[in-house]
């Protein structure tokens, strides 16, 4: 079971935080991680660009003249792919790109994610995610305070709305529900904080 170091939102040394080895010093598995951001991104997709081909754009029933004798090319229709307002030649249609991955491979992913970046020192645990007034230079002196420099994911155990106000003009700061966490997230962002009462909740959920 490995014990982390507990801050506070000053970055402060606090006490320490024993984790479960299951959820925070899993093996590393590149190929299901990559798996799991693939099948996040592709559910994102909407997929619903259409355009119309020559067979579905209205009117051009008639041939526009004559085969021969007119000196012109020869046309068929006017909703030819040359013609202006004519079909799409290779028409995109509407297309369901979700994919599916199932539960187990999806939690071993999240561990696998997370146990990495719990070693390459990049989550820190704070005791509690606060501030003492939904103001935007609250989440500026934390971010500071922390001398973070990139993205930084706060995974908290509820959703305070002060912490969400003070962090929304701050785009190098998002938030998410510990029961929302995801292994996209926690790859996209360089850092990831988490509460005390998060860790519980997660290590709760997944049965540890």
């Amino acid at each position: 079971m490995p014990s982390v170091k507990l801050y506070n939102m000053k970055a402060e040394e606090v006490g320490t935080l024993d984790l479960s080895s299951a959820l925070f010093d899993a093996e590393y598995n590149e190929p299901v991680i990559h798996q799991a951001v693939v099948t996040r991104l592709a559910n994102a997709r909407q997929g619903t660009k259409s355009t119309l081909t020559r067979s579905e754009v209205r009117g051009g029933g008639a041939k526009p003249w004559r085969q021969k004798g007119t000196g012109r090319a020869r046309q068929g229709s006017i909703r030819s792919p040359q013609w202006t307002k004519g079909g799409v030649v290779f028409a995109p249609k509407s297309r369901d790109f979700s994919k599916k991955m199932n539960a187990k491979a999806k939690e071993k992913a999240l561990f696998s994610a997370l146990s990495q970046k719990v070693r390459d020192g990049e989550v820190v645990f704070i005791d509690d995610i606060k501030v003492a007034a939904p103001k935007t230079k609250e989440m500026a002196a934390f971010y500071k305070a922390f001398g973070f420099e990139k993205t930084v994911l706060l995974v908290m155990d509820n959703s305070d709305e002060a912490v969400l106000r003070a962090s929304s003009n701050i785009p190098e700061i998002s938030t998410i529900s510990c029961d929302q966490l995801n292994t996209y997230d926690v790859v996209k962002n360089a850092k990831i904080v988490i509460s005390k009462k998060a860790v519980e909740q997660i290590e709760e959920a997944y049965g540890e």
